[in-house]
């Protein structure tokens, strides 16, 4: 797959499906996706995940990057 995405991981970094609400093409910038991850981080907290990764294809971008609400 080209294009950015997220990888969706659980607290010990184990990868979960990825939720229903995600674009199945993934997204064409890596604006696009942080955009996205911006306006959805606490519903996909409380769907149980935990943390993410940036890719761009199979290349890790960034990450993992926690979404738990700073203290």
């Amino acid at each position: 797959m080209s294009g950015w995405t997220w990888r969706y991981e659980d607290g010990s970094g184990s990868e979960l499906p990825a939720p229903e609400a995600v674009p199945s093409e993934g997204f064409p910038t890596q604006g696009d996706a942080e955009s996205w991850i911006g306006e959805t981080w606490r519903e996909l907290l409380d769907a149980g995940v935990a943390q993410v990764t940036l890719l761009e294809g199979d290349r890790v971008v960034y990450g993992p990057m926690s979404l738990a609400p700073a203290e």
